[in-house]
Parts: C-alpha cells; sequence; structure tokens
C-alpha cells in the first residue's frame, strides 16, 4: 500500500463533509494517520448537468459512476457515496466495505413562507424526484411540483429568493451542513417513506484490496449495515429504474428487522404500501420477500424494468 492513501468525493459541501467525516473516522478508528490521509475531488456527470431531470441523463448512478472508475483505475483508493445515489446491484470488483452509522433518515419540508405542507394553496414545489412528487400529491393535492437541480444549500438559496414556495429535503443532509434552521416540517416515516439508503453513507473499496478492506472494516456500523442490506434487496427485487416512484426504510429493533415500502404504479396514479419484518440475522431475505409481495399487490400497473 503506498504512503498517502486517497478518498475520492463529489466536491459539493454535504460530499465533502462525508468524505472528512470518513477521513476522521479511519484516523481516529485505525492506525492511519490523518496525514496519509488525502481527499480528492471528482466531478460526476450528475453534477455537470444540472439544468436536466436525473431520469433525463441516465440516473441516479451518475452521482457515482466517474467516481467508481476512478477506484477501479486506482486513481483513488476509496470512494465515498451517500448510499441512495448508488445502483442497487455493485459494480463488478467493488465493495461497500462500510456502511457508516446511519443519520435522521427522514423527509423535511423548507420554506420560507410557509410553516406546513398542509397550508400550501396553488403553491410550487422544488423536486427533482419523482418518489417525492407523487408522495407531495398524497399529502396535498393543491401543489404544483416543478423539477430542482443543485446541491443543497443552492435548491434552500432558490426558495429564498422566491422562485420556489418551498422545497423538500433530507434531513440527513441539513443536520450535516448545520441548515436545520431552515426546515419548518419533519416528515415521519409513515406518511413520507424516504428513498432506500437516505442517511447512510456507503464507503466504497476494490474488492482485492484487503489492506484497505480491513481499514475500512473498523469503520463499519453493523446494524446499519442489516438495514441497508434489507433496503437495496428490495430495489433490487422490484427490479426498478430511475423514473420508479418507490420509498424503502429498514429499522432494526433488537433482533427484528422491519421494512416498510410503498411503490408507485408506472403511471403514478395508484400507490401500493407493504410492511414486512423479520429475523435481523437475514436481512435480504427480508428485502427480497417485502419485493416479491409488493410487486405481487401491484400486479400489471408497475412492470419490472430489469
Amino acid at each position: 500500500m503506498n504512503n498517502k492513501i486517497t478518498i475520492g468525493s463529489r466536491g459539493s459541501k454535504l460530499s465533502l463533509a462525508y468524505a472528512n467525516k470518513v477521513k476522521n473516522l479511519i484516523s481516529r478508528l485505525s492506525e492511519v494517520s490523518g496525514s496519509e490521509l488525502e481527499i480528492k475531488t471528482i466531478k460526476t456527470s450528475g453534477d455537470l448537468f444540472q439544468n436536466k431531470k436525473i431520469s433525463e441523463i441516465g440516473g441516479k448512478n451518475l452521482f457515482c459512476k466517474e467516481i467508481e472508475e476512478k477506484l477501479i483505475n486506482k486513481e483513488i483508493d476509496i470512494a465515498v457515496h451517500s448510499l441512495k445515489d448508488m445502483d442497487s446491484a455493485e459494480t463488478n470488483g467493488l465493495v461497500i466495505q462500510a456502511f457508516i452509522e446511519r443519520n435522521d433518515p427522514r423527509e423535511s419540508f423548507v420554506s420560507k413562507k410557509f410553516n406546513k405542507l398542509s397550508e400550501l394553496n396553488n403553491a410550487k414545489i422544488g423536486s427533482s424526484s419523482r418518489r417525492r412528487e407523487l408522495q407531495l400529491k398524497l399529502l396535498n393535492k393543491n401543489i404544483s411540483v416543478k423539477n430542482i437541480r443543485g446541491n443543497v444549500d443552492t435548491r434552500i438559496q432558490k426558495v429564498e429568493n422566491g422562485e420556489y414556495d418551498g422545497v423538500i429535503l433530507a434531513v440527513a443532509g441539513l443536520k450535516t451542513l448545520k441548515l436545520e434552521n431552515y426546515v419548518k416540517e419533519i416528515f415521519s416515516i409513515k406518511e413520507f417513506i424516504p428513498t432506500a439508503g437516505q442517511g447512510i453513507i456507503a464507503v466504497q473499496c476494490r474488492k482485492d484490496d484487503e489492506d484497505i478492506k480491513k481499514i475500512l472494516k473498523q469503520l463499519n456500523h453493523y446494524e446499519t449495515q442489516l438495514c441497508a442490506l434489507a433496503e437495496r434487496n428490495f430495489l433490487k427485487t422490484i427490479g426498478g429504474d430511475c423514473d420508479t416512484a418507490v420509498g424503502c426504510s429498514a429499522t432494526l429493533n433488537r433482533d427484528i428487522i422491519q421494512i416498510k415500502a410503498q411503490l408507485f404504479s408506472d403511471d403514478g396514479k395508484k400507490v401500493f404500501n407493504i410492511e414486512k419484518h423479520g429475523e435481523a440475522n437475514k436481512p435480504e431475505l427480508i428485502g427480497k420477500l417485502a419485493g416479491q409481495e409488493i410487486l405481487k399487490q401491484s400486479g400489471n400497473n408497475f412492470k419490472k424494468k430489469r
């Protein structure tokens, strides 16, 4: 292993905060010192095309693809991602070796003019997610949802400038950037199921890099890993794509995992919900069973895309 260990990350404030968190954990929990670690910022396709919907430019993995390529090509040793941005199928030759302890997975409503989503009437909400758009319509039919792109602080600024009446943002990112003061309402997971992996930092390396794997293993939060595996296997089972409106959240209570999931029909007009629980030591099985049940429930209203 070289003297320097290079951590690859997107260049946004949030991504760099996550990369620095991983860097600090490595220096605290392993024998590697901070001076042996460096962070390299990488521009991804998702960052470059900010004026288009994610689904129009190839899906959410665009925030990970270029970073993974640099990992495969050995230009970096470790990749740091938001788990929610990653494809549910692991990239060949790479492995998520550490799941950092989950931050708050819930969704929040940020607004300058309004205190509650229920107050809105003929208002414009910013979201680039079809899932969020359809979930919002379940909570308040009197709003229009318009595409919004950009980093967390950029989106907040657009609300402050009056371009949008509000925006839906993950609590985890706002807490990390110490921007919680902009939050007007936090939704329970029951009423607004987040995307799979929300609030989890995933730390990835090459499958054959045993030295790095040993270091990263010390960062892994086992309970978070169990929930992440359940959620990712649910996604894999339903075979959705970047346009699929689906929420999924797993929680651990002692030795039981409970998974809540919500899937919208392809036309967005119907919604299907599932709750499933099982033994914590079989997270992939619970995710698979929940996925199979919701597919059965949806019938011909939803078609697997892969």
